[in-house]
């Protein structure tokens, strides 16, 4: 893998939401999802510059289909922000289901941005919260540091993974999805829609990694 990427000093490995509750046995796991591991552990290893993501929701956001009576998981209701799908709750601060996946192995990841935080708005990308608004800071802290390609690995292809490219693009980023190494919930045609948006943004779809 490492030959074929040959990642340089403006590079960084961005890993998307690898946490249990999105992995087998987890409130809401996306297939395939520990396949994903592995991959990214080997691809981690060409990397001097790794950042990983963590969704880490209060007891009882409002994402959850839970605070919504006569509401189920995966519909979908306008929020004060806009449409928002309705998940189980997952990855609730402190929870075993919140925490990385335990064969995740990036002892040198240089930061793990928490997201998903403020109990009113849900956040799928890396970079701005729901509302399309809120930033997370993430942005600021890559331009500081002088990257300027990222390459996106994780959960799930069509939600989180696919949010966080679109804006990395939005913020002037290189931006390479590394398909091999993600893995989609592929709700409703959520996965099409998806890699045809981020194609349309200019991001680069890679199948094969190395």
């Amino acid at each position: 893998m490492s030959s074929r990427l040959n990642p340089g000093a403006q590079d960084l490995l961005l890993v998307i939401d690898v946490q249990n509750d999105f992995c087998a046995g987890g409130a809401l796991a996306v297939p395939g999802g520990d396949e994903v591991v592995a991959k990214i552990n080997q691809l981690a290893t060409a990397f001097a510059h790794v950042l990983l993501t963590q969704d880490w929701h209060p007891p009882g956001h409002s994402s959850f289909a839970s605070q919504h009576p006569g509401h189920r998981p995966f519909d979908t209701m306008q929020l004060p922000y806009g449409a928002q799908t309705l998940w189980p709750d997952h990855c609730v601060q402190g929870s075993h289901g919140a925490e990385l996946h335990p064969e995740l192995a990036i002892a040198h990841a240089e930061l793990i941005l928490r997201k998903g935080y403020r109990a009113e708005v849900d956040s799928y990308s890396a970079f701005y919260e729901n509302d399309r608004h809120t930033p997370t800071g993430l942005a600021g802290y890559l331009r500081e540091r002088g990257l300027q390609r990222l390459f996106l690995v994780g959960l799930a292809t069509d939600y989180c993974v696919h949010y966080s490219a679109l804006d990395g693009r939005r913020e002037g980023f290189e931006v390479v999805v590394l398909l091999d190494a993600c893995r989609g919930l592929d709700s409703n045609g959520s996965l099409a829609r998806a890699l045809s948006a981020m194609r349309a943004a200019g991001v680069e779809l890679r199948e094969d990694a190395g």
